[in-house]
């Protein structure tokens, strides 16, 4: 019988609050539960799906991402529950008391079977011609389960037009089973907000505003969709047919630069694990295919560095020494397309604070069809340059009506990681097998600082190195042990950092025609922040907006893909976490056995600047090649 003169706690109070019965099975804030009359105990809280993966216990999913929210629409994880009358989504089930949970009785068997059958029979299209064949989540799930006929009928012919106005991603709606994955990939984790479920029932289908191309709507290109669907309803705008072409005609000089991100991940398409660098083995299958030339992203990485560092102290001198109201800081890191596009689409008021550098595929392209096009005496006409980004958006980036500085179309074609591992396996070329090789000159080998571009941080780091040798006179290793950055590191969203300027040493030739000497900043504090992703970008410009502690940043690196470019759109799939952290140690490991570390120390970045970039950093001709906009600079003198 009720005790009237208890007291009760609130209303709202009760709802928020999980009491734990008192029973023997909670210990410690873990549960006792069965899985398979397997007993075994579970911090409170973890769903079905975390439980059983903890303890080596298989369930398929689909709608499933370890980077994104639940949502348990697909039911491919269904499992029994006792006492329940339904199955229930394993993924979106949390574990509070104790239960008994089975996960291949013969009703979960029938029950994933039937589920993908009806998956199957609105999927249109043959797997042998699609992208995602031999890597495709629901063919895994139809081979698994036995799926070998029709059950349900099958779709014959399409509903939806394939989307083909992007450069950069491809939407074929009939291989969508409506997963979400990708709604929840534009909307959670980057922001954008592009694709939506429309309709109901048997009419429902993702599609964008209106149901415009994705050409017409504010698509950053970054392509994290395509990295998370499970079939071939995403895929990149694939040019290499193109390429091809261009190899096989004698009349063209066809050349590619390979980024560093590519390399430690390529070799996953050939079966290798995560973080195995393949950067040799990659430079001589490439000349295999028939590339005339292989060349180094990295070069021009380094030469980014000395560009966008000599910006930055530019802007630097005339706001803190001339009170200059038109030298905005922070400064924004410009090297990332699909970062570039998302400022450009929600946050336009900020775009004056972008580097005006080039990213370093913009600047190799300008750089192969005048520099290197005399070097060689080749037609810049009859050259064809290919870059291989991590990143879809790099399609979009090299085909910007700007993007002609040389007199030509500086990079011709954007490839991804996966497009180039396709081309290599047409080839019959197995690339763990080939022997290593180096890049070609007269670029050469670059800098650890240009390599470490591919991870979040790694523009800040690189710059860093820089910025801070030539200003303070010290070896960066003696400020930071074996001059590794670390505060800059890391898959944090956002990390900020602080690195005082204790002394100063005298200026170096290469900038002797801005800077007299340092004393303006000396016992500066230089405060950096590194932000990857567009959903961690908008928190960071927030901050700033609201005139929080970012906003008294002096320079801040922006990449528009979770982990950077490691974790770009064109990277292989599946990609997680884990895997991006693998790809990240690879880089930095490469990074610590090469013998030049510093963009400034590269001789062949030197060579440039005698030879070609006469005035130096930030002068008429370098702008005119490597920045996107010429702003007209004075010499100041300090």
């Amino acid at each position: 019988m009720e005790n009237k003169n208890e007291k009760r706690a609130p209303v709202s109070q009760k709802a928020h609050t999980v009491e734990k019965p008192k029973n023997p099975e909670y210990i410690g804030g873990t549960v006792s539960i069965e899985i398979n009359e397997k007993k075994i105990s579970v911090p409170m809280g973890t769903t079905i799906l975390e439980a059983c993966r903890e303890h080596g216990i298989h369930i398929p999913t689909l709608c499933h991402h370890d980077d994104l929210c639940v949502a348990g629409v697909c039911r491919i994880c269904v499992v029994e529950v006792e006492g329940m009358r339904t199955l229930q989504a394993s993924c979106a089930y949390p574990i509070t008391s104790p239960i008994k949970i089975k996960t291949s009785s013969p009703m979960v068997r029938k029950a994933r079977r039937n589920i993908i059958d009806l998956l199957i029979s609105e999927h249109y299209g043959e797997c042998y011609a699609c992208v995602r064949n031999n890597n495709c989540e629901l063919q895994s799930l139809a081979k698994e389960y036995g799926v070998d006929t029709f059950n349900f009928g099958h779709v014959q012919s399409p509903r939806f037009e394939v989307d083909l106005s992007s450069p950069s991603v491809v939407r074929d709606m009939n291989k969508c089973v409506l997963c979400k994955r990708c709604v929840r990939t534009c909307i959670d984790l980057q922001e954008v907000g592009v694709l939506e479920a429309i309709g109901r029932g048997d009419h429902t289908h993702i599609s964008t505003f209106l149901e415009k191309p994705l050409a017409d709507v504010i698509c950053i290109n970054c392509g994290q969709c395509i990295n998370r669907c499970p079939t071939g309803a995403l895929r990149a705008n694939d040019p290499s047919d193109e390429i091809w072409n261009a190899i096989d005609d004698p009349n063209k000089h066809v050349v590619i630069q390979t980024a560093p991100s590519p390399r430690a991940a390529i070799g996953e398409e050939f079966g290798l694990p995560p973080g195995t660098s393949v950067t040799g083995e990659l430079n001589t299958a490439l000349r295999r295919i028939g590339f005339d030339k292989v060349f180094d992203t990295n070069f021009t990485a380094d030469l980014t560095i000395i560009e966008e560092g000599t910006e930055l102290l530019i802007r630097l001198y005339n706001a803190l020494v001339k009170n200059d109201p038109t030298a905005i800081v922070p400064q924004f890191t410009s090297c990332s397309p699909g970062w570039v596009k998302y400022l450009e689409h929600f946050y336009p008021d900020f775009i004056d604070h972008l580097s005006s550098a080039k990213s370093p595929q913009q600047m190799f392209g300008a750089l192969i069809k005048t520099f290197y096009a005399q070097e060689v005496k080749v037609n810049p006409e009859d050259i064809v340059t290919v870059a291989v980004m991590p990143c879809s958006a790099k399609k979009f980036e090299c085909n910007r009506p700007e993007m002609q500085d040389s007199g030509f179309k500086d990079v011709d074609y954007g490839l991804t990681t996966r497009e180039l591992a396709k081309m290599i396996k047409e080839a019959g070329i197995n690339l763990p097998e080939m022997p290593k090789s180096e890049f070609d000159d007269p670029f050469g080998n670059a800098s650890g600082a240009g390599l470490i571009f591919g991870a979040t941080g790694g523009v800040m780091e690189a710059a860093l190195r820089t910025v801070l040798e030539l200003v303070t006179g010290n070896k960066v290793e003696d400020i930071f042990e074996n001059m590794n950055i670390v505060p800059v590191r890391g898959f944090e969203g956002i990390r900020y950092a602080e690195i005082p300027v204790e002394n100063v040493g005298p200026v170096p030739d290469l900038l002797k025609a801005y800077f007299k000497d340092w004393n303006w900043l000396k016992g500066v504090t230089l405060k950096v922040a590194v932000a990857h992703g567009t959903a961690n970008a908008k928190k960071v410009l927030e901050d700033i907006k609201a005139g929080g502690k970012l906003s008294q940043c002096h320079f801040i690196e922006f990449m528009g893909c979770p982990g950077g470019c490691l974790g770009g759109g064109g990277q292989p799939i599946p990609t997680n976490e884990e895997i991006r952290k693998k790809r990240a140690e690879a880089i930095y490991a490469e990074d610590q056995g090469l013998p030049i570390r510093k963009s400034h120390e590269n001789p062949h970045i030197l060579y440039i600047y005698e030879n070609f970039l006469t005035e130096g950093p930030c002068s008429h001709k370098s702008h005119k090649l490597l920045h996107t906009q010429y702003v007209k600079r004075g010499k100041y003198i300090a």
